[in-house]
């Protein structure tokens, strides 16, 4: 097999000469616009360049149709992962109305013309049921789709005018006509892919030994740097550790590149739409191991997906393909026999040694010890700089609960009581205070609410990857908006949501500015807790109600709240 053909026999690139991109500069100044967002940006990338050959755009109506139904396009060829552009309803109406669209980046720059071909409203709960098997929202493409895309999906041929703009790791980013021209001029007839959304460990190493062992090829290192599943160590710290890792494969064996990929955790069908991308990149096989692209543990406790139903998808499909799969089971290390073993290989009475994820990161965070046998510590020093224990990391205190719950005074008093202990900046975002400096052009209407609080969650989230302490204390009123703070905190440092559930009745008797009584006889309109809901949270990490407790004992209940989270020593 050679690396010469791409899905669909053509590898398409949509980047114009000069001549042509002035020209469609000129064009895009004339139409209506839309920012693209960081998903989208990757989608685009990988349109334009050919890594997502043969689409030369976003789907239409009935390529999306036939990918959701058959894992096939309109024209009857293999792809399993739908390519769309969602947008919100004016946008869709302007599109639709001109029949074009410009797409930029988030700084302004022009990085395509749509010609707009499809606009159309999906059924978004059809669409989870068909990619990712349920709609569960704990699926991160489900919770994607269902609470971030736009209503409206745009299909069309794309005018590219150019590429986005990386200035990270330029020296590991090729497209797939450079990365074929390299395998060309070194001789690699025969590659093998490894994909990866995590830092590489030893055992990694060995499935990547084993499969370019195995089937006598190359073998190259293409691990995701677009977007990954929220929570994931950042590409910045992985590709340190990719770096670092390259010293220990043997020279001109192994090469590293970087794949500007939007993963969408689909399991199965995602392993397929891995195996699509690399053959555009001229790959001529790729290791699928156990649970491939899966997100973990759905509502109810259990996979998503079956550990091996990627690797039975692929079986079905690599003939027609044309990519072939290195299969490869869980590898745990020996201690008798001091070396990596695949899972099936362990003798009886073996001693056999592992580390999971969730166990590597418990011992990042407090600190402890990392075996050599398990990760060089080249590598493990590149992630203590990143993540360092989890008591010296910052972290987010998000006070919500109704006007005069005391709030505020409880922040402030913990504001207070965490200057005193620790040695890390301390700043409080506190509702009033934030309305009068951030939002003083917001009224009280629910999506100026929600403005208000993500700018809360926003400066927090700074604060927070900047190794500071942030105190919140908003109203913040709706579920889902709070949901998107601790989404924007978490995979940052520590997130704590404390609800002050002090009683409606309560908050009235404390109310000294009559704000409730103007609220009662309908002067003030849409006031939370009388003529708009309060959702109150259901899994807070603490609830308090100040009836019960004092300030002072509120700020006690936090800081061993803080403490038995490990955020403070």
């Amino acid at each position: 097999m050679s690396t010469t053909t791409a899905h669909g026999g053509e590898l398409i690139n949509l980047i114009p000469d000069a001549a042509t991109k002035a020209e469609r500069q000129a064009l895009a100044n004339s139409l209506p616009e839309w920012s693209l967002t960081p998903r989208q940006i990757c989608d685009l990338e990988l349109i334009l360049n050919g890594g997502f050959s043969p689409l030369t755009g976003f789907m239409t109506e009935a390529d999306y149709d036939s990918v959701l139904k058959d894992m096939r396009l309109a024209n009857g060829l293999l792809w399993s992962m739908p390519i769309t552009l969602d947008v919100d309803e004016a946008t869709a109406t302007k599109a639709k109305e001109v029949g074009q669209l410009t797409l930029r980046d988030q700084e302004g720059v022009v990085l395509a013309i749509l010609n707009v071909s499809d606009v159309w409203q999906p059924n978004k709960a059809a669409e989870a049921e068909a990619v990712f098997g349920k709609n569960d929202k704990k699926h991160p493409a489900v919770n994607y789709l269902m609470n971030h895309a736009g209503d409206y999906y745009l299909g069309g041929e794309l005018l590219g005018l150019q590429l986005p703009t990386h200035y990270d790791y330029q020296q590991h980013r090729h497209s797939p006509a450079e990365v074929r021209a390299q395998f060309k001029k070194t001789g690699w007839s025969k590659v093998v892919a490894f994909q990866t959304r995590n830092p590489m460990h030893r055992a990694h190493q060995e499935i990547a030994f084993r499969a370019a062992q195995k089937v006598e090829a190359n073998l190259l290192i293409h691990p995701v740097v677009g977007m990954t599943k929220p929570g994931d160590i950042d590409h910045f710290t992985r590709v340190r550790c990719y770096e670092k890792l390259m010293e220990r494969f043997p020279e001109r064996t192994t090469a590293l590149s970087l794949l500007p990929l939007a993963m969408r955790m689909g399991g199965p069908r995602e392993a397929l739409w891995h195996a699509i991308i690399r053959k555009n990149y001229g790959c001529t096989h790729i290791i699928i191991g156990r649970d491939h692209a899966g997100p973990g543990d759905d509502s109810d406790g259990n996979p998503f997906y079956d550990p091996y139903g990627a690797q039975h998808l692929l079986e079905k499909h690599q003939e027609e393909l044309g990519i072939e799969m290195v299969e490869f089971e869980m590898m745990v290390f020996s201690q008798d026999k001091a070396q990596y073993i695949a899972l099936s290989e362990k003798q009886e009475d073996e001693n056999i040694l592992n580390i999971s994820g969730t166990e590597l990161r418990r011992r990042l965070q407090q600190g402890l010890d990392i075996p050599e046998w398990f990760s060089y510590p080249e590598v493990v020093a590149e992630l203590r700089k990143s993540y360092p224990p989890r008591n010296k990391q910052g972290f987010t205190v998000f006070f919500t609960g109704l006007s005069g719950s005391g709030k505020s005074t409880i922040a402030n008093a913990l504001l207070v009581k965490l200057m005193e202990m620790i040695n890390r900046p301390v700043t409080l975002l506190d509702g009033d205070v934030v309305r009068k400096h951030l939002s003083s052009e917001l009224g009280f209407s629910k999506e100026h609410r929600n403005i208000n609080v993500l700018r809360i969650g926003y400066v927090a989230s700074e604060i927070t990857k900047n190794g500071g302490v942030a105190i919140c204390a908003p109203i913040a009123p709706y579920e889902q908006t709070r949901d998107e703070v601790r989404e924007m905190i978490e995979p940052l440092g520590g997130f704590l949501e404390i609800h002050v559930s002090t009683p409606l009745e309560e908050c009235e008797k404390r109310d000294r500015k009559g704000l409730y009584d103007l609220a009662r006889k309908g002067v003030i309109k849409e006031f939370t807790g009388i003529s708009d809901p309060y959702e109150a949270p259901k899994t807070p990490e603490l609830d308090i109600n100040t009836l019960n407790f004092k300030p002072d004992e509120a700020t006690q209940q936090i800081v061993l709240k803080l403490e038995a989270m490990g955020l403070i020593a």
